[in-house]
Parts: C-alpha cells; structure tokens; sequence
C-alpha cells in the first residue's frame, strides 16, 4: 500500500483536491457510463472501485483514475458485440472482459513490463488516441440528436447520418446544444472553482425538468440505491477466445492511458512514479470494478491536473474522491435520473473533440512525410476496421522505418578500403603497410552496430575483393553483430577463400566474437584470427613479401 499519513493539519490540500476531482468526475463517469452501454451506475461503480484501489495500490501520488474515453469506446464495442450473441448474459461477459483487461496490467506491472508500454512513437499514439476521440464523437451523434444508434461501428453511423436528421428530436438536440454551449463558452478563470461539465449537468438537468414534460426527453431513469451486485467471472466457449483477446487490448490500452497520464502528472510536480506498481494498482482496480460490473477505468488527465492544481499532496485526495462518490451512489442515486441523455451525449462529445491531437495534427507534416503517413493510417484504421489492428500496424510500419534509419546509418560505416584514400582515416604506421601491399591488401571495415538491414551493403562490397590477395576484416569498433550480417561475412570470407585470397580478422570484441564462434565462424577454411588490425597488417604485408599469400 502507499497511503502516506499526514498529520492532521496537512489534510487541508488533499480534501480539497478529494471533493474537487469528485465534482469534476461525477458528470464525466455519468456520461461514459451510459454512453457504454451499460447504464449510469456502471460509470459510477467505475469511478469509484478503479479510484479507489488505483489510489490505494499505485505509486503516482495524485493520480487520479475513472473511466475514460479511449476506455469507454472499447467497452462499447465489447459490449454491443457480446449483448448481440447473448442478450440475457452479455453484459455479465462483458465485464468479465473487464476483469481480464486488470489481470493482464497486474501482470504487466508484475513482469516489469511497465517500462516498455510507451516505448512507441508519438506519431502512433497521436493517431490512435485521435481515432479513439473521432470514435467517441461518432458515438454521441445519435443521443446528441436525440434518436437511436444505428449500429454498425462508424461506418454504420456515418451512413445513417441522412436520416438521423431527418428523425432528429429538437428538443434533445436543444438541449444538447445548450449543454455543449455551456462547456465551450465557460470562462477559464471559473473553472478552478467549478468545473464546467458540472454546470452544464445540473444546469441542463433544472432547465429539461422546467421546460418539458419528464417523457419529452430521454433521461437516465432510475437507478437503484445500494452496493452494486457481484459479478462472477462469465463466459462460454465460443466467446473465451473473444473475450481473451478484447481483455488484453482494454488492459493494454489502459497501460498505456494510465502512463501517460502518470508521465504528465510528473512533469507537473517534478516527481517520478513506479510504472510497474501503477500498473499492479490499476489492474487490481479494474479486476474489482469489472467483478462489480463498473466500467473499466485508467489514470485521467483532467482529474489528475485539476487535483495537483488543488494542491494535493498524497493519494488521500484520490481514496476521498472515491468515497464521495459511493455516498451519492449509495445515498444520492435517485437525483440522478432526471438528467438528459442529450446533455451527457454533449459532455462525452466535447471530451471526444478534447482527445484529438490537434496539435501534433497540425504539425505533424512540418516533421516527416513518414510520421504523417503513419499517423493518418492508424487514425484512419482505428476509426474504421479495428483498434488492434490499427495499433499493430503502426508499430510495425515505425519498427520499419526505424530499422531503414538504423540500416541506412550503420550502412555508411562499411567501408572497403584499399590503397590510402582520401577521407580515410588511419595511424600513419597502417598507411604506410596499405602502400606496401601495393592494393593487394583490401581492408573491410565496419564501424557501429550491425543489424540485419546492413547486410545488402556488406554484400555490395564483394565487387571490390577482385584482385586482393588478403582480406582483413576489422570488427574492433563492432559492439553488436546481427545474425544475419554474422552470416553476410561468412559468404564474403568464403568468396574471398574460393577466389584464392587469405581472411584475416582482427579486434572481435567479446559478445562479437561469441556470436560468430557460436556460427564456426573461425573454423572457415583460409580465415586467420589476428590481435588487431595492424598486426593483420603486418602479417599480410609479410606473407605477401614471402609469396606465402
């Protein structure tokens, strides 16, 4: 555990930051719950179990954790898929998907895997969180428009958008105008004192309950009051597969959000979090969320900054949080359900437009044509064929590039070198042994690490060993030795051999020398291993003056 106790005097800070973020999370958990699929209370089970065994367990002091909206958009897909098959236990199996999804992060964080989660470039990150936001603003059209979701990912919405306002309902479309008008005109200097996701809630609440009848609008309904039911893990046979591989992508996901955010949080308070124990803390948080059917939950930058903005000092803010929040969900649920649906489909809408990377979208064609392309194409393949896919193929496109990179830097240091050259650099004693071969000496340098992409420029230079008698191969500034360069050399020693020519290799380091011995490297016919390159030097100069080579 990592509740740090102050004396009481010091509980000023945290208790303010406690009750401020459970204003700020109150109408963002509402909004992803019932934009889910799985209902108000689902968010509000959420925000309050991931918050308060993230607080309890993480080690990111003012971390604040709820569900969110890259969460909430895979947890409508799991949901809408699984509830399609089997409608009476669907959503039972879908939060097993969320119990699975804090099973996979406890072990990530258990393995030390945490360190490795965000080692991929920004431009995928960039293009996945702003399809996940397109997503999310996709999802909220229809409630915003007052009429039913057509189904059928984004495409199905995009297509059906012709009707939905042909059918579209003004007074929720009012109201949700009204609602998201509030959000985007809110004076910056108010927020601090009063979020504006809360004013438009129970702003839009009062005005709905005045101006219309309570069956004019869709609101949440009634939701019942008291601890929320437990739910065993569920599934069947032909779903296990399924909900294996949705768990692992909601865990993963979450890894990722929850560093992020950690890493914000840090830069703002100039203080480091454990990755790994954040993510044991996440994932025991929404194993416990998903075995009490809340909604899967990760690190949230806007809770997080407004409680280091409080000035929080310990995860005693994030625990209080929690608890205000199970006072209303014990106590205050019935005041809940007046409240529009059009006017939470507005707060998830200005949250979905807030997680576009405008920024880095703006910018990113000042960088390289390459992170552009990558960055569209994973946008583009999140919104419209599937998150998995969209992620896999941009870590593999940016492995590619950044292999190309690598492969064409290391390239340019395989060098051939023959009689002294200019722009060569070698001790005066070596030039004057190169001169004394007369150019039957070709010394094959190679500078760096060798991955793979360097083998087609090792075999380029097999032109250049025509008429040498000796090849002396310099691996002396070579740390690490690919397999595939490993056996790049061993088909140019063996050309130079079957050409007649003697090897000489000289410098191996020790993890160099280990990789090629392991391959019989040194057992090759004609191969000579030598201390360094001038004793290769002078041993070649010697035999070609003895007629030996």
């Amino acid at each position: 555990m990592s509740v740090k106790l102050y004396h009481i005097k010091e509980w000023g800070p945290d208790i303010a930051g406690g009750v401020t973020t459970a204003i700020v999370s109150l109408p963002l958990a509402l909004a992803f719950g019932v934009a889910s699929g799985a209902g108000a209370k689902s968010g509000l089970i959420g925000a309050v179990l991931v918050g308060l065994f993230a607080a309890v367990f993480g080690s990111c002091k003012r971390l604040i954790s709820e569900p969110t909206g890259p969460m909430t958009v895979i947890m409508t897909a799991v949901i809408a898929q699984i509830t399609a098959q089997y409608p009476d236990q669907g959503l039972a199996m879908a939060f097993t998907v969320v119990m699975v999804a804090g099973l996979v992060q406890v072990v990530l964080g258990v393995l030390k895997l945490g360190k490795f989660i965000t080692l991929m470039p920004y431009s995928v990150i960039s293009g996945f969180m702003s399809g996940i936001g397109v997503l999310l603003i996709l999802m909220q059209l229809p409630p915003f428009l007052g009429v039913s979701s057509p189904g059928g990912g984004a495409w199905g919405i995009l297509r059906a958008i012709p009707e939905m306002l042909q059918n579209l309902s003004w007074p929720e479309l009012g109201m949700g105008l009204f609602a998201f008008a509030i959000l985007i005109l809110y004076p910056a200097g108010w927020r601090k004192k009063c979020p504006p996701q809360l004013v438009a809630l129970l702003v839009g609440t009062l005005l709905s309950m005045w101006l219309f009848e309570p069956d004019a609008l869709r609101r949440i309904g009634k939701i019942p009051v008291g601890l929320p039911e437990m739910h065993l893990p569920m599934f069947t046979r032909d779903m296990l597969n399924h909900i294996l591989v949705n768990g692992i992508v909601l865990g993963i996901l979450g890894c990722i959000d929850t560093l992020l955010t950690a890493m914000i949080a840090d830069s703002l308070t100039r203080e480091y979090h454990n990755s790994d124990r954040e993510l044991v803390g996440q994932g025991i948080g929404n194993m416990i969320s998903g075995c009490f059917g809340g909604l899967p939950g990760a690190g949230a930058t806007m809770g997080t900054v407004v409680n280091i903005q409080t000035g929080a000092k310990s995860n005693l803010a994030g625990i209080l949080r929690a608890l205000i929040l199970l006072t209303l969900l014990l106590g205050a649920a019935p005041l809940i359900g007046p409240v529009p649906m059009a006017v939470l489909a507005a707060i998830a809408l200005k949250v979905g437009i807030d997680i576009l990377d405008w920024s880095f979208m703006q910018r990113v064609h000042q960088f390289s044509r390459s992170s552009t392309f990558m960055m569209w194409v994973v946008l583009l393949l999140t919104v419209f064929v599937d998150l998995v896919m969209a992620v896999g193929v941009g870590v593999f496109i940016a492995n590619l590039l950044t292999i190309k990179r690598l492969s064409d830097i290391s390239a340019k240091e395989v060098r051939t070198i023959g009689l002294t050259e200019a722009g060569v650099e070698l001790p005066e004693d070596e030039k004057l042994l190169m001169e004394q071969a007369g150019g039957k000496v070709l010394l094959f340098q190679l500078n760096g690490p060798m991955i793979f992409g360097v083998a087609k420029a090792i075999a380029r230079e097999h032109a250049a060993m025509k008429h040498a008698k000796v090849l002396v191969l310099d691996l002396r500034n070579v740390p690490l030795l690919g397999v595939t360069v490993a056996l790049a050399l061993e088909n140019m020693v063996k050309d130079a051999t079957s050409a007649g020519a003697q090897v000489l290799v000289a410098g191996a380091q020790e993890r160099c020398r280990d990789r090629l011995e392991k391959f019989g490297f040194f057992e090759l016919e004609g191969l000579e291993e030598v201390k360094d390159r001038k004793a290769a030097l002078l041993q070649a100069v010697k035999g070609l003056d003895e007629g030996s080579v």
